[in-house]
């Protein structure tokens, strides 16, 4: 199994998303889980992890599943070593999985991705993976179902994240 997570602030509240399905040529989930956290921590330059980490940790709890494969909106690796948000979300979870970075935008201090073009789009997904290999992480995301820049199933957990 695989998921894809997003999460999605108002205030000082945290809606996290995950969407759980089976392939990466997978159009439809095989389900989906929203969460609310109140009370998250403010947004610090160069601790981005620790408002993200709880969110993500609190769906994935409620999807209760074993994944193998985990994506965010974010970047797995920093520049110098540090660990960015994947990297992160490796550490804490309960049960091993690989977990994928897949950004929208690019990030000076981020190093050990993979830039990728889907559909008609010049402008690239920036791919990161924390324990496989790279290039099949990239070619994964790539291959993933939709016509846009966006695959389906992401683009589907932000939209739960957001509006539920």
């Amino acid at each position: 199994m695989k998921a894809a997570l997003d999460v999605y602030y108002t205030g000082n509240k945290a809606w996290a998303s995950c969407v759980v399905f089976e392939s990466w040529t997978d159009g439809v989930p095989l389900k989906t889980i929203r969460v609310s956290l109140p009370g998250v921590r403010p947004y610090r330059p160069g601790r981005f992890f620790e408002r993200e980490l709880p969110p993500l940790l609190a769906v994935l709890e409620e999807a209760g599943g074993q994944f193998s494969r985990i994506l965010i909106d974010g970047y797995v690796h920093l520049n110098n070593d540090r660990p960015g948000l994947g990297a992160h979300l490796h550490r804490a979870l309960p049960k091993p999985a690989t977990v994928i970075g897949v950004a929208k935008n690019p990030l000076a201090v981020a190093d050990r991705f993979k830039p990728i073009l889907r559909g008609r789009s010049t402008k690239p997904l920036f791919v990161s993976a924390s324990d496989d290999d790279l290039d099949e992480a990239a070619a994964a995301v790539a291959g993933m179902h939709g016509p846009y820049r966006i695959p389906t199933l992401i683009r589907l957990a932000d939209r739960i994240a957001r509006n539920g």
